[in-house]
């Protein structure tokens, strides 16, 4: 008895740490949760499947019968379709249905086909106004006339039709022909130095960047300011993509863009003010903001006077978003074009010489443009086959009943394709030909279907400036096919389309520049 308690004394007097170790020191496991963390992850787990869910279940409702997925992309949609967008792409979704569906990082979206639809999605602004793409505000400002609806958009567009009169106009061609001289100047030195085929994409820009601010600003901005405002406007077109980062964090192409924003808006409004020093000073206008605040004083005007030099510098800024890319890629694939065509080249050139009585250095007036109708319908034709702009996304304000059985819902955004509309075979025959002659008959299904011709829209938000976008392709092409011959440089890229805002060709259209030889 004394022996078996000694032993079981000593047994619990000595401390073991070999047998059942676990149930002495804590040992941490992975898997191991306690019940409150392990509610929480459930829950956690839970809201974010019902909010997929509904996210699905929305997403259906407003899909309702259209073409379109069955099912979006959690969160993103079709964000990664969107970062490289194809023509084909959009052609694939604009021959789905008339009306049919698409849903980026949960903009729902509904894009409209037919010219019907196109029309009445542009007319109607009551049920939807432009917001040109999701980020558009943050980059040209919410307050930015173009956003502008109603009376007040009505009576803007009535003060800025004055810009563009005949006689504006005229101011301005002597201004554009100077300076394309001195682009092509340059463009046929750089050609005689390096002979080699070079992109015009950027050159062409920068032509085109030359030609507004002088045309928009004439002496009132600096060189140093035009220049800055030139190197640092790509930054706006990339960020115009119809798709983008919404946010404008530091680093992403919005915040980049409203940097630039901020840069151009202070050197227009510095612009803005000289001009109404000049103009108060009794100097001739020289620029389009000289000839609107001369046009202000003149009696019979009977619109508003009180424009700030921030409101004047906003208005020019968004020329410059309308004019610059849009301008850029009609000029490009106008080039492109006339190389491709060499019967449609010839008779041009025969046209400037007949105008121009064989001086090619005669500057062009208003009066010589009109005087050549076939350059005229060779841009309309070359704009029509490749329009700058196939679509313009709209944003409901309000529920928009578009058809009999769809609704759009309200703060969708709605985009009217163009492109459908330009290439409709019934009006253009052969729509992907480029035939200048189908707009010299007044006869043709061309000319009498208008409303078809969709390049610079429709509606209270067509293009304002389109007369002077047309004439400024227009005088381009004339000096250039007087001054200059081309080479376009074929790539397997040649025919597809880069679409950055508006379409350019992918190689960036590769060109030889040499000076006519005159007989």
């Amino acid at each position: 008895m004394a022996s078996a308690l000694r032993e079981r004394s000593a047994s619990a007097s000595i401390p073991s740490f070999t047998a059942d170790a676990t149930g002495h020191i804590p040992v941490p496991s992975f898997f191991a949760v306690s019940a409150g963390t392990a509610t929480w992850l459930y829950t956690t787990v839970a809201i974010v499947l019902a909010l997929l869910a509904l996210e699905q279940s929305v997403y259906r409702y407003k899909k309702r019968h259209l073409p379109g997925d069955k099912w979006t992309i959690p969160i993103i949609g079709k964000f990664v379709d969107s970062m490289h967008p194809t023509m084909e792409g959009y052609m694939k979704q604009w021959n789905s249905g008339a009306l049919s569906v698409i849903s980026v990082f949960n903009i729902f979206i509904v894009m409209a086909s037919t010219n019907d639809y196109a029309r009445k999605i542009l007319n109607s602004p009551t049920h939807a106004e432009p917001c040109l793409v999701h980020s558009a505000k943050q980059i040209l400002r919410p307050d930015n006339w173009v956003f502008l609806t109603g009376k007040v958009h009505v009576e803007y567009r009535k003060v800025l039709n004055s810009l563009f009169t005949r006689k504006a106009l005229g101011i301005y061609v002597n201004v554009q022909d100077t300076i394309t001289r001195k682009h092509f100047k340059r463009w046929l030195e750089d050609a005689a130095a390096d002979p080699s085929p070079k992109p015009i994409m950027m050159t062409c820009r920068d032509l085109n960047m030359d030609t507004s601010l002088r045309v928009f600003c004439g002496p009132h901005i600096e060189e140093e300011a035009a220049l800055e405002i030139g190197e640092k406007y790509w930054d706006i077109t990339t960020a115009l993509e119809l798709v983008n980062f919404p946010l404008a964090l530091p680093g992403t192409k919005v915040y980049r863009a409203v940097q630039c924003r901020k840069i151009a808006l202070k050197h227009l409004e510095n612009a803005a003010a000289l001009s109404k020093k000049s103009m108060a000073a009794g100097n001739e206008p020289e620029c389009m903001l000289d000839h609107w605040v001369r046009s202000m004083d003149d009696p019979a005007y009977k619109g508003r006077k009180d424009f700030s030099d921030l409101e004047m510098a906003m208005v020019v800024f968004s020329f410059l978003f309308a004019s610059q890319d849009a301008m850029s890629s009609g000029l490009i694939y106008g080039f492109q074009h006339l190389s491709e065509h060499p019967d449609i080249h010839a008779k041009i050139i025969a046209e400037q010489d007949r105008v121009r009585g064989g001086d090619s250095e005669r500057p062009i007036t208003l009066d010589m443009l009109d005087e050549m109708p076939y350059l005229r319908a060779f841009v309309r034709e070359s704009m029509r086959v490749k329009p700058p702009v196939t679509m313009v996304p709209y944003k409901t304000t309000k529920a928009f009943p578009i058809s009999d059985d769809y609704t759009v819902p309200a703060n969708s955004m709605v985009i009217p394709s163009f492109y459908n509309s330009l290439h409709d075979p019934e009006i253009y025959p052969e729509p992907d030909t480029l035939l200048p002659e189908r707009w010299l008959d007044p006869e043709s299904s061309a000319n009498k279907n208008p409303k078809n011709y969709l390049v610079f829209g429709a509606g209270p938000h067509k293009c304002i400036g389109l007369e002077y976008a047309m004439m400024n392709i227009a005088l381009v092409l004339a000096d250039a096919c007087a001054l200059m011959e081309w080479e376009h440089i074929r790539t397997e890229k040649s025919n597809e389309v880069e679409i950055i805002a508006t379409l350019f060709p992918k190689d960036y259209c590769l060109m030889k520049f040499r000076p006519r030889a005159h007989a």
